[in-house]
């Protein structure tokens, strides 16, 4: 029998704040356990709340992104559950009157383009961090009370691609609009998966599962084809499935169950009686929206049609901002947007992976870059000593020209002195001479090799093989 996949994300976003949600503790990974707290954010009898500002307005600006319609009335409620995890026995939260409603996210699965819709984004507090030792666990209040977004879509995924399609471009559209770092490993973004198997035909959503402890986008995709699998072999048995939390394990790959949810939480959501609804400004919110940066897939789309870049050049240089805004700084003054690509996705980035560092962290600057590759163009100096001149620009900055002259590194095209330098490569290494004339026509690689490093990395290597051909015959 066929069976039709239902797929639905929760995803948990902190928000990129200086202090937390309702008190002003800052916000902060990687301090010693329980030091980032206060009576507030540990719920100490008599701790008022006061509602950060910036959260609402990054949450606000995360639904426009999307298109969601924004409440310009909402309010904060209480959601009651027991957990050593949340301090006070309640978490302040958004029920019935959540900030953003509505809105889509655009993907691109196996080349069919699918807008994926959202119900709601609502804004709460996030909760502590629980460590299980062997004897023990402990509890780290830091995370407790840090503005956190949570991204509920509509059950429209019908396969894994489609959520992990997803995930991938609500960061990038997250990013963007710089509403939090979203590090997986840090936490900033979290995600829980519902997935339900229902007979082709069957209008009635099928019962479903959430999975928990996934934290990556590989981990999402992983457990859903084995979840997709699991549930259909239990229906195919005639086996009734459960509605339940399961945990992912990636290292045996395979889901196991947690807890059996016969019934709906009774959470006893009421309105939190220590805050103000909010109330937004219509012309505020018209000014937030005049502010968003471009999406990122329309970017793409114009990269490829106003830089003539492939789609793959596009997709690389559009997932960091960064590297795309300095990508449109340089071809600016440069000839030649598909350089700049090639230097960019070669060079620069290659740089950034190994100093595991942003883009604005290093002394290049979009200026200098597209100097650099004009004097390539116009075959002043070669690539190898562009490339010289790059690690230059990348540590200390400064003028390519003036770099090149410093250095000594104009390119040397007159074929008398190239001419001088084959001649004594053809003469020290007649073995490989007469290799290239027996057939062997890797050798002339090795004497061009011979010739740049003669000429010190100066010599036009386009005129070297030429000249290195035509005397080999």
């Amino acid at each position: 029998m066929g069976y039709l996949t239902t797929v639905g994300l929760e995803v948990h976003v902190q928000l990129k704040t200086k202090s937390k949600m309702f008190c002003g503790c800052p916000t902060g990974y990687g301090a010693p356990p329980n030091t980032l707290v206060c009576p507030v954010c540990l719920g100490y009898p008599g701790a008022m709340p006061v509602m950060n500002k910036e959260a609402v307005h990054l949450t606000v600006v995360s639904g426009l992104m999307i298109g969601s319609h924004i409440s310009e009335y909402s309010k904060f409620d209480r959601k009651s559950y027991f957990y050593p995890d949340m301090p006070k026995n309640y978490q302040i939260t958004q029920f019935d009157k959540p900030l953003c409603e509505g809105g889509a996210v655009t993907v691109t699965v196996d080349g069919v383009e699918k807008v994926l819709g959202v119900t709601r984004i609502h804004l709460e507090e996030d909760v502590g961090k629980n460590t299980h030792l062997a004897k023990s666990s402990g509890v780290d209040f830091n995370r407790a009370g840090h503005p956190l977004m949570e991204i509920v879509s509509e059950p429209e995924m019908t396969c894994p691609e489609d959520a992990f399609a997803y995930l991938q471009e609500l960061r990038k559209i997250l990013l963007y609009a710089g509403v939090s770092y979203c590090n997986l490993e840090e936490g900033n973004m979290r995600c829980d998966v519902n997935v339900s198997l229902r007979p082709e035909g069957q209008e009635e959503l099928g019962t479903k599962a959430e999975l928990k402890n996934l934290n990556s986008f590989h981990g999402v995709l992983n457990s859903l084809h084995y979840e997709v699998k699991r549930q259909a072999a239990a229906l195919d048995i005639g086996e009734k499935i459960v509605q339940e939390t399961r945990r992912w394990d990636p290292d045996r790959g395979i889901t196991t169950s947690m807890r059996i949810k016969e019934d709906a939480h009774d959470y006893r959501y009421f309105p939190e009686p220590d805050l103000m609804p909010v109330v937004l400004d219509r012309a505020q919110v018209a000014e937030w929206k005049a502010a968003l940066p471009e999406l990122p897939r329309a970017r793409r789309q114009r990269f490829i049609d106003e830089y003539k870049l492939p789609e793959y050049d596009a997709d690389v240089l559009i997932a960091d901002r960064d590297i795309a805004d300095f990508f449109e700084e340089t071809v600016k003054t440069a000839s030649s947007p598909k350089a700049v690509s090639n230097w960019i996705m070669g060079e620069v980035m290659r740089v950034l992976g190994e100093r595991e560092c942003g883009i604005s962290e290093l002394e290049l600057t979009p200026k200098s870059l597209a100097e650099l590759i004009e004097l390539v163009t116009k075959k002043t100096i070669n690539t190898i000593g562009a490339k010289e001149v790059f690690e230059v620009l990348v540590d200390s900055g400064g003028n390519p020209a003036n770099i090149v002259k410093d250095k000594g590194l104009v390119q040397v095209s007159d074929s008398g002195a190239i001419g001088t330098f084959v001649d004594q490569a053809m003469e020290e290494n007649p073995k490989s001479v007469e290799d290239y004339r027996n057939g062997k026509t890797a050798a002339v690689k090795f004497l061009i090799g011979q010739v740049m490093r003669l000429s010190r990395g100066k010599a036009n290597p386009q005129l070297v093989e030429q000249m290195i051909s035509d005397k080999l015959g």
